[in-house]
């Protein structure tokens, strides 16, 4: 999986990662040599699976989850990047029943969209979210409890990683290690996953999305009372790879500036999670249909500004979009077999602004196109 990280040598390990490279090597964990847990240890094993399940209902209330653990553990910086990826993952969702994409897909083509991104929301939230109560458990009693992670399902992996963090307290291994983790975590059981490959990437709509642009995260946050959005775009979503370096990037334009970070966190803070895309464009979208049903769609959008006259593009909350999902378990089996995915952990020389509000405009004129001909992709309903 991981055999072709860099097309160059590999670049050299600090101090940190050669130490973190020996416990990676010298560790195995066969499900069969878990150890044997306590009467205590059982039963916070059970806690913590039965508050993740409760937290884990739906895309709203998993992006809550990460922000109110943040906000306790700010040095934990992957929840607030958690955070605000799945606050893009609710919108992509209701996208779905929107004003504009809605018109581009099928009610079959809508589900299956929709459950790959709830089942990837879901996975992850299952996955990570359990790491941080241990964590937070941790700190509490003083001591290092991340060998109960085998009973939670977590990679053998993260058990080292989290050891590491524990004592040296380095939040950017921290954060790309969970990068690597959950994207690894996910290839199997969703992009790999025969289902979501015949309904979901092997389809024309999927295949458009790099034609379109529709792969944005965006991160909002106010400056000068005016509303400014930066992020990036992801190509090639089923590349692991690309996967786990465009996590990287993410990571590095929300942390990369401490001023804007806070002004990133602020927004969060204010303007709770709803998936309507209202949430940080509310002159834009409305989480109503505005006026009369129009069966032929007219032009609204002129560089991210509405046409004078033109009525808002409906952008529904996620509650009204979508019922909740029941889960099945998810498959078991650690993804780690390769140390050499800690070259992954190494400091990126490359530079990335986040530029992304005029090529999100773009997309905006590209999609409202796409809605007025139907020439790109069908109409079937």
């Amino acid at each position: 999986m991981f055999s072709k990280l860099f097309l160059q040598k590999d670049p050299p390990l600090s101090e940190s990662l050669i130490k973190i490279k020996k416990e990676l090597k010298r560790k195995t964990r066969p499900s069969s040599l878990k150890t044997k847990l306590s009467h205590e240890e059982e039963r916070f094993v059970h806690q913590i699976k039965y508050r993740t399940s409760q937290l884990n209902i739906n895309n709203v209330t998993r992006t809550k989850a990460y922000l109110d653990f943040y906000l306790h553990h700010p040095e934990v910086h992957w929840a607030f990047l958690g955070h605000m990826v799945s606050r893009n993952g609710g919108w992509n969702m209701t996208d779905l029943k929107g004003g504009m994409l809605s018109r581009l897909l099928s009610r079959k083509e809508k589900i299956s969209f929709f459950s790959f991104l709830e089942r990837g929301n879901w996975l992850i939230f299952q996955d990570a979210f359990p790491q941080f109560m241990l964590y937070e458990e941790s700190l509490n009693c003083g001591k290092n409890l991340f060998y109960l992670l085998p009973h939670l399902n977590v990679s053998t992996f993260m058990e080292t990683i989290w050891s590491h963090f524990f004592s040296e307290q380095d939040p950017y291994f921290l954060t790309i290690a969970l990068v690597i983790n959950e994207q690894s975590y996910l290839e199997s059981r969703v992009l790999q996953n025969p289902l979501f490959k015949k309904n979901v990437f092997n389809t024309l709509e999927f295949k458009i999305q790099d034609f379109l642009s529709m792969n944005h995260v965006l991160f909002p946050y106010y400056e000068n009372e005016k509303l400014k959005l930066i992020g990036q775009t992801l190509h090639h979503f089923e590349n692991l790879h690309e996967r786990i370096l465009f996590g990287k990037r993410l990571y590095a334009i929300l942390y990369g500036e401490k001023d804007r970070l806070q002004m990133v966190e602020k927004w969060a803070i204010e303007n709770p999670h709803t998936g309507s895309r209202k949430d940080y464009w509310p002159q834009l979208f409305n989480t109503i249909e505005e006026g009369v049903p129009e069966k032929i769609w007219k032009p609204k959008i002129r560089s991210c500004n509405l046409i004078p006259g033109a009525s808002r593009i409906f952008s529904p909350r996620l509650e009204f979009a979508w019922r909740d999902t029941e889960h099945e378990s998810a498959e078991l089996g650690d993804w780690y077999n390769k140390w050499k995915v800690i070259y992954y952990l190494t400091k990126s020389t490359e530079k990335v602004d986040g530029e992304i509000e005029n090529e999100y405009c773009k997309t905006l004129e590209r999609l409202e196109f796409a809605a007025i001909t139907k020439k790109v992709l069908s109409y079937r309903e």
